[in-house]
């Protein structure tokens, strides 16, 4: 099956989508590791095979790391972004796109318009506009 643009951009997205949980998380690359693993096991995100480490959590932000990124991590750093008091949004459109697909992986919407509301205030405009695009792959890949 080929790969959607859609889904091109969010691999493209989801490295910058960690590294702003890095910049924005609080405590030592370690500890925000583990926060990352932890999290994803107890809000049932993924299941970590192991807990990265620093150095493997800060090469899940580089570019090259789009399509080996695992999908539990982007997922957990999403959840823990959209709960931040700071308010962090999207700093590009792929990164957009990478919140909006793991804002529909999280959680189950009935349509698109709940899913829009779902979101916090500040993300509502920011992710508009990613999120119709990451409903309308979501829907495009239900089988009839």
């Amino acid at each position: 099956m080929q790969e959607s643009p859609f889904y091109a951009k969010v691999r493209r997205g989801l490295p910058a989508l960690i590294d702003q949980w890095r910049r924005l998380g609080q405590g030592d690359p370690e500890r925000l590791a583990l926060i990352l693993a932890e999290t994803a096991r107890v809000a049932k995100l993924g299941e970590p095979e192991a807990t990265p480490g620093a150095d493997e959590l800060a090469a899940w932000s580089r570019p090259e790391a789009a399509e080996s990124l695992p999908l539990w991590a982007a997922k957990t750093a999403t959840y823990l972004l959209v709960q931040m008091p700071a308010h962090p949004t999207p700093e590009s459109f792929d990164e957009a796109c990478a919140w909006a697909y793991c804002w529909l992986r999280n959680r189950d919407f009935a349509d698109f318009d709940s899913a829009l509301a779902a979101l916090p205030a500040h993300l509502q405009e920011p992710l508009a506009q990613a999120l119709k695009a990451a409903w309308t792959d979501r829907q495009g890949l239900r089988l009839i």
